[in-house]
C-alpha cells in the first residue's frame, strides 16, 4: 500500500454538548489553552507525514477555514508593530498543511461525513481523525496506525479498553490478538448495550482506511441513531478479513464535553514550561 498522505477531519457537527457557546463558535475552535482543539489534531496528522487536510464542514464553520488561511491584514499589523514572535506564530499555522474544505450539507452520521470527502481523497488510503479526541503520544497516534496499515492493507482503527458499562457509548470490536497490541478484528458493533457487547475494546477517533470504504459506505443503510455509521461499513471489511485494531501508545482526552476539555487543558498547561509552574500554583488554591 502507498504512504498515507491525506487526512480527513469530520467537523460538520452541531456541538450540542457545548451549547450555548457553539451557537456562534464551532466546537472545533474552542480553545485548549491558547490554541483551538482542531490545531492539535491537524498537528498530529502533519507530524505523522500527512500533507493534505480535508475538512468536512458545514454552514457556520468558516472560522476553521479562516484559521488555517493567511491573514495579510493581521500580518501587516503585527509586522508594523514589531511583534515578530506573534507574526511567526500566525504564519506557522497558515503553513501547517494544504487545507481543502468540502461541505456535508446534512448531518447523517460519521459514515456520511467520510463519504462526503470521496472526491477530495481519490483512490488512495487515507486517515480519519475525530476532533473530539486529543491524543498526547511520543509518536503521533495516527502515524502508528498508518505504519501498521502499510503492512496489513485493509483498515486499521485505534483501540482502547473501556468498562463494560460504557460500551453503549462506542463502537466495539472483537477478534483475536495477533500481538499484544494488535487485534485481527472479526466483528464490530456500534454502541451495543453492555450485555450485548462482543468485547470491551472500543474504537477511538483515529482510522486509516482503504479507498474501497467509499463503495461500502454508499451501500450502508442507516444504523444506530438513524445515521450512516462508519462502524457498520468497517464491519464489512472485518467480515472480509481486512480489519485490524491497534492499541496505540499515548494518552487520550475526550474534549467533546466540558470536563474532558478542562482535563486536556490542564494536562497541556502542566506540560508546557511557560505555564506549568503557574498552573500548579493555581490548582493548589482549590485543594
Amino acid at each position: 500500500m502507498g504512504r498515507v498522505r491525506k487526512a480527513v477531519f469530520p467537523a460538520a457537527g452541531l456541538g450540542t454538548r457545548f451549547l450555548p457557546v457553539t451557537k456562534a463558535v464551532p466546537k472545533e475552535m474552542l480553545p485548549l489553552l491558547d490554541r483551538p482543539c482542531i490545531e492539535y489534531v491537524v498537528a498530529e496528522a502533519v507530524e505523522a507525514g500527512m500533507d493534505e487536510v480535508i475538512l468536512v464542514s458545514s454552514r457556520g464553520k468558516a472560522a476553521m477555514e479562516d484559521y488555517f488561511d493567511r491573514s495579510p491584514a493581521l500580518e501587516a499589523t503585527l509586522e508594523a508593530a514589531g511583534k515578530s514572535a506573534l507574526l511567526a506564530e500566525v504564519r506557522r499555522v497558515a503553513a501547517m498543511a494544504k487545507v481543502v474544505t468540502v461541505r456535508q450539507q446534512e448531518q447523517r452520521g460519521l459514515g456520511h461525513a467520510v463519504l462526503a470527502a470521496r472526491a477530495a481523497v481519490g483512490n488512495e488510503p487515507f486517515a480519519v481523525l475525530l476532533g473530539d479526541d486529543i491524543i498526547d503520544a511520543p509518536t503521533p497516534a495516527v502515524g502508528q496506525l498508518a505504519r501498521e496499515q502499510e503492512r496489513t492493507g485493509g483498515c486499521v482503527v485505534a483501540l482502547r479498553e473501556v468498562p463494560r458499562s460504557e460500551t453503549r457509548r462506542y463502537g466495539i470490536c472483537a477478534g483475536e490478538m495477533e500481538r499484544p497490541d494488535l487485534m485481527r478484528i472479526r466483528a464490530m458493533v456500534e454502541k451495543p448495550r453492555p450485555e450485548e457487547a462482543p468485547s470491551t475494546f472500543s474504537i477511538v477517533g483515529r482510522y486509516v482506511l482503504p479507498p474501497e470504504i467509499f463503495a461500502i459506505l454508499e451501500e450502508t443503510r442507516p444504523g444506530a441513531g438513524g445515521e450512516i455509521q462508519l462502524t457498520d461499513a468497517l464491519a464489512v471489511l472485518a467480515s472480509r478479513g481486512q480489519a485490524w485494531g491497534l492499541a496505540f501508545e499515548g494518552l487520550r482526552f475526550d474534549t467533546g464535553n466540558p470536563l474532558g476539555l478542562l482535563e486536556a487543558t490542564l494536562h497541556e498547561a502542566l506540560k508546557r514550561p511557560d505555564t506549568a509552574a503557574a498552573t500548579r500554583e493555581l490548582l493548589a488554591r482549590y485543594r
